[in-house]
């Protein structure tokens, strides 16, 4: 492979800046383009050591700072990496690169370091995209459990299920091959037992993934409501700051005003929609068709009502519009204005998740973090429970369990040599999820979000 380089810091100004470089020659690129104070250390240089030393180009030279080298396979990719700090200047910190780059270095693509290390067996591929969300998380859940997978705690999960089935499938293939001596260890009752375990781990960390997607991803969320009933109040107080125009005139939304806010460990990807009721105004038309599209886009509706005022023909269509689009179950029933009344007797809605709040004063807000968290599984959640995080994951938790469902019904109905070919498929699945046979071109598009120089 060849030996690449990229700024492995933010761009813009700061204190210090990185370029990093891997490779066989990553070595001999930092030796032409720093110079070290004290030559002979250099000349001795030590895994993990730092040495301080000036920067320099064809030019001369531009810069102090430090280099610091890692052997291989001890490092980040498993292969030679020099760290080249200089001041974080813009100017300065691209004539370092330049300079790498002409003394023998290729320019890193999106992500190459860390798919370096992916290929070079130093991390799995669950652990590798966990790197990238903790460069992403918004939220301290998901920082946490990106951090705790980074560290591979994901991967043993997978490989502790992975290592079940192998002995099941080993025990299948000693049935196969000795099918008169009872070679196998394994009757088919505790095969069946142990297949039953293993479906229910996975379709347990399948399951997951509403939560996960939740906190990394976001929940597509519409605010709807007639006008005035506090809509873009509401979206304010989760912004905690004043994002949309708050007047006593209705129809004020005309368009959909979008921002992602975090709700507890949840994040929320908003939109706050104008007010659906009758109208002849031709903008407002559009406004209130584009909130009726928000309602068959949004994995949560958060319907708000007026508690000061009674239901109406408006509020009736808004209820029409949801059961329409299916999402009653996906809605939160929003009486707000409670600074003005509480009463909710005479507002008794057909929705099974309701929340009294004053979008004006905050009130109420704790309640409805509860109610959003637990529809989207917090409290399904145990505190050492695995989460798998994204959808590629999931979906290979999901094959795996299906194809375990498959060898369970074949033990029913056939043989242990039929319901081994489905636990074949089962382990074919489940090495998907971590990387042991995967798909080169998923590899390369999960590494195309990562950031150049990580």
């Amino acid at each position: 492979m060849s030996t690449i380089a990229a700024i492995g810091t933010p761009h813009g100004k700061g204190g210090v800046a990185m370029i990093r470089i891997s490779g066989d020659d990553a070595f001999e690129v930092a030796k032409r383009v720093f110079i070290p104070a004290n030559q002979k250390r250099f000349d001795e240089a030590l895994h993990g050591r730092t040495y301080y030393g000036s920067f320099c180009d064809e030019k001369g030279i531009f810069d102090d700072g430090i280099c610091l080298l890692f052997y291989a396979p001890n490092s980040f990719t498993g292969e030679n990496v020099a760290e080249l700090y200089c001041h974080g200047g813009i100017l300065v910190t691209q004539k370092l690169l330049a300079a790498a780059l002409t003394n023998g270095a290729v320019m890193a693509g999106a992500g190459e370091f860390t798919r370096r290390a992916f290929i070079n067996g130093k991390m799995s591929l669950t652990q590798a995209e966990a790197i990238g969300g903790i460069i992403d998380s918004k939220s301290e859940k998901h920082l946490s459990i990106s951090a705790k997978q980074a560290n591979g705690s994901l991967s043993r999960h997978l490989n502790a299920i992975y290592d079940e089935l192998r002995l099941l499938a080993a025990s299948v293939y000693a049935f196969i091959d000795y099918p008169d001596e009872d070679m196998t260890d394994v009757t088919v009752e505790e095969m069946r037992d142990k297949l039953i375990g293993v479906k229910n781990k996975l379709d347990r960390l399948a399951s997951s993934h509403t939560y996960g997607r939740a906190i990394s991803e976001g929940i597509a969320t519409a605010i709807v409501g007639k006008p005035n009933t506090g809509k873009s109040s509401l979206l304010n107080a989760l912004c905690g700051e004043e994002r949309a125009i708050v007047t006593d005139i209705a129809g004020t939304t005309r368009d959909v005003v979008t921002e992602t806010v975090r709700l507890g460990d949840m994040i929320l990807k908003l939109s706050d929609t104008a007010g659906i009721r009758e109208s002849e105004d031709t903008v407002e038309k559009i406004g209130i068709e584009r909130s009726k599209k928000a309602i068959d886009d949004a994995d949560l509706i958060l319907a708000v009502f007026d508690l000061s005022r009674p239901i109406d023909d408006d509020d009736k269509r808004l209820i029409g519009a949801i059961f329409e689009s299916g999402k009653q179950n996906q809605t939160v029933c929003i009486y707000n204005k409670a600074d003005i009344s509480s009463d909710t007797s005479c507002h008794k809605l057909p929705f099974e998740k309701t929340v009294v709040l004053s979008a004006l004063n905050n009130e109420g807000l704790e309640t409805l973090v509860e109610e959003v968290s637990l529809m989207f599984g917090a409290g399904e959640i145990g505190e050492n429970d695995e989460i798998v995080v994204n959808a590629r994951q999931c979906a290979a938790v999901l094959n795996t369990s299906k194809a375990v469902g498959n060898a369970i019904d074949a033990l029913d109905s056939f043989t242990q040599d039929i319901a081994g070919m489905d636990i074949e498929q089962a382990l074919s699945s489940l090495a998907e999820a971590d990387g042991r046979t995967v798909n080169e071109d998923i590899v390369n598009e999960i590494f195309s979000h990562f950031c150049v120089g990580k």
